[in-house]
């Protein structure tokens, strides 16, 4: 095999699904209403080594700082905050978390500070959607990026000096209220909809549990009866979330990614009598540059001409053709006879799908 032909076997890939195997319920769904929260808060980094800045916004909130400990500027004074940053607090609030418990924190300069490296947060109150206080945080920045800048204005950034984070940084004050405990049922909402995978669930849950335990409400969610007491329900979904099910098959499906060259083949794929042939067209443009000379004695001025050669070559493509009920192992054979290049695979792909060939769904990302 040639360097040219193997480089050409790298590009594409052509992958088939396999069966589906046997899932936990619990790898495949999630139960309704358990879910993390994000939170959110404004605050002030403070210790950096000069690199923080000076904007309205950051001199308006340290100074709201200030006259939170008492302390009063004088009228028309205007802070020097170069060790300041204004700074978005994130984090996200796992369900049942309670109050006590910590949280992680990501930190990120909102103005023109330079690097949040060496900083601390400043007690920053972090809110829910609801506009209520959550969690309180605090702490000192671990921030993996750097940058250093010469006299001269040369720079070198790595990674990102402006984002850091804090480990356990937010403690939580509030409980965000789970619908876990109520009602007569629990509900899973699987990852990937399918009503075949919901009723494979539901009869799963019924097979172990008893007749009319659960049941497919809809492509997505399946009902399940359980004990009210929060003692028992706990133990019930510790059992339920590991029996085992087959999920369903995906749809037939071609995924083609044009900017990686990627191209994934569903194994329910079926190609329809048809006959196919692709040739390629190669077009070869070399610019040639020359000099061109003035005249002895003359007023002209030497200068580079442009000399442009165009070459069009076309190679004679080959042919072949699918029977009725043609499957992957087919097409992945019939390609790599023709030895198409991923660019060639789309287009006959998009044409065989053009020409109603192709039994499936075609998805170019």
């Amino acid at each position: 095999m040639t360097f040219t032909s193997k480089w050409l076997v790298l590009t594409w890939i052509i992958v088939a699904l396999f069966p589906a195997q046997a899932a936990r319920i619990k790898d495949v769904s999630k139960v309704a209403g358990v879910r993390s929260n994000q939170l959110v808060g404004y605050g002030l980094v403070t210790g950096l080594p000069g690199t923080g800045e000076s904007t309205p916004f950051t001199d308006q909130s340290f100074n709201a700082m200030l006259k939170n400990f008492g302390i009063q500027l004088p009228p028309g004074t205007k802070p020097k905050t170069k060790n300041v940053a204004a700074v978005i607090v994130t984090a996200n609030m796992p369900a049942f978390t309670k109050q006590g418990q910590y949280v992680d924190i990501t930190i990120s300069s909102v103005g023109s500070a330079k690097s949040l490296r060496g900083g601390t947060l400043i007690q920053t109150f972090l809110k829910g959607l609801d506009g209520k206080v959550y969690a309180i945080a605090q702490g000192s920045l671990v921030v993996s990026g750097f940058s250093a800048e010469g006299a001269d204005g040369s720079k070198i950034v790595g990674n990102n000096p402006t984002v850091g984070r804090i480990s356990d940084g937010a403690i939580v004050e509030r409980e965000i209220p789970s619908p876990f405990g109520r009602g007569d049922f629990i509900t899973f909402d699987l990852f990937e909809s399918d009503f075949t995978s919901a009723q494979r669930l539901a009869d799963s849950v019924n097979n172990f549990l008893g007749p009319n335990m659960a049941s497919a409400i809809d492509a997505t969610s399946v009902r399940v009866r359980a004990p009210r007491d929060l003692s028992q329900r706990v133990a019930f979904l510790s059992t339920i979330e590991n029996i085992q099910f087959q999920p369903a098959d995906g749809g037939a499906k071609i995924i083609i990614n044009s900017r990686t060259g990627t191209i994934v083949v569903g194994k329910h794929v079926r190609l329809k009598p048809a006959a196919v042939t692709h040739g390629g067209m190669t077009v070869a443009i070399k610019e040639n540059y020359e000099v061109s000379q003035p005249g002895p004695f003359s007023d002209g001025q030497t200068v580079v001409v442009p000399d442009t050669d165009i070459e069009i070559s076309e190679k004679s493509g080959k042919m072949f053709n699918f029977q009725p009920g043609s499957t992957l192992d087919d097409l992945v054979r019939a390609v790599n006879e023709v030895g198409a290049a991923p660019s060639d695979l789309m287009a006959i792909l998009q044409a065989l799908k053009q020409a109603g060939a192709i039994e499936g769904q075609l998805i170019i990302i």
